[in-house]
């Protein structure tokens, strides 16, 4: 397959196993000197070619954005992958050679908070790996509440604790530990801005808390992890590019357009940050948004789509590509 555009090739320098079903990987550029600059919070694409098609997965850069020699990333192997997970952990070495796109940041520090309240949960503890030194650095309040299954399925927790013995709070489930989220989040200081990484339903829960607690929307920060949603198959057809593409059951509509040699914008991959919104030309049928970004108005005009993360039911879907 060919490079992906505007990727940066990098040689796995480095693959360690940090916890259970967890394992460090460090990257470090082949064809440049430096990589490029990133802010806490950001992460990277790295392009897996497997046998049939090339997966691309996003990963939070938990390495310091000050060394830019390498970089680094944690993958856990989950057992209802898409694939991405599983061929990090059975297809990557050490002295391999990957492609990975430049950093994206959807989930950055807001610098004028008075207080950032951190919250993980299990392999979500990856993009607080760079927020946290930096805060430190800083001299910011912070605190980091770390939820997780036991120690050994949970990534870093011992470094953490030793880094910030007073801001790191853990739970352990196995012991019967939990967050009181509504506890927590109704004895902040004004001006604390919230931050939350992990599974969707502890997001959503969170988030919920928070609103009800009459939280700011604008104080509310998250980043989720999401492959798209199966559905049933459908075509698309591409204006610009005179094509009709299938859409299987399993894709989005920006892998079938990448697979068949198209390259549109983005950044995220999980509808959040926007770069790949699409102008619907016709669509004769339904189309399924599965993306935060658009308005309730946008998705009511039919003339918007997220194709990283939303799918279409009907005839005929045409888009501007």
């Amino acid at each position: 397959m060919k490079p992906p555009k505007n990727a940066i090739k990098v040689r796995v320098d480095e693959v360690d196993e940090v916890a259970e079903q967890i394992r460090r990987f460090r990257f470090t550029p082949i064809d440049q000197a430096d990589l490029p600059v990133f802010s806490p919070g950001s992460n990277i694409t790295v392009n897996m070619d497997g046998p049939e098609k090339r997966i691309k997965n996003q990963y939070s850069l938990i390495s310091s954005p000050d060394a830019r020699d390498a970089y680094e990333i944690t993958v856990l192997r989950v057992d209802d992958s898409r694939g991405g997970s599983d061929f990090m952990h059975t297809e990557v070495s050490q002295g391999d050679t990957l492609w990975i796109n430049p950093p994206n940041n959807e989930f950055a520090i807001y610098d004028l908070a008075n207080k950032h309240l951190l919250i993980a949960g299990g392999i979500g503890i990856t993009p607080f790996m760079s927020m946290a030194p930096q805060l430190a650095a800083r001299g910011a309040d912070f605190e980091l509440h770390y939820a997780m299954r036991s120690k050994k399925r949970a990534a870093y927790s011992d470094e953490l604790g030793n880094l910030y013995p007073e801001q790191l709070h853990t739970y352990q489930s196995s012991l019967g530990q939990r967050i009181q989220f509504d506890e927590l989040l109704d004895n902040q200081p004004l001006g604390t801005h919230l931050y939350v990484c992990g599974p969707e339903r502890m997001i959503d829960d969170v988030l919920e808390i928070a609103r009800q607690a009459g939280w700011p929307e604008e104080d509310l920060h998250w980043e989720k992890f999401l492959g798209p949603p199966p559905g049933d198959p459908f075509d698309v057809t591409l204006a610009e590019s005179d094509m009709n593409v299938h859409v299987g059951p399993e894709d989005s509509i920006l892998e079938a357009v990448e697979d068949a040699g198209i390259e549109p914008d983005f950044g995220c991959r999980g509808g959040v940050c926007g770069r790949c919104e699409t102008t619907v030309l016709k669509a004769d049928g339904e189309i399924l948004h599965n993306d935060e970004f658009l308005t309730d108005k946008e998705r009511e005009s039919g003339e918007h789509i997220m194709i990283c993360m939303s799918r279409f039911k009907g005839k005929d879907l045409t888009l501007k590509l």
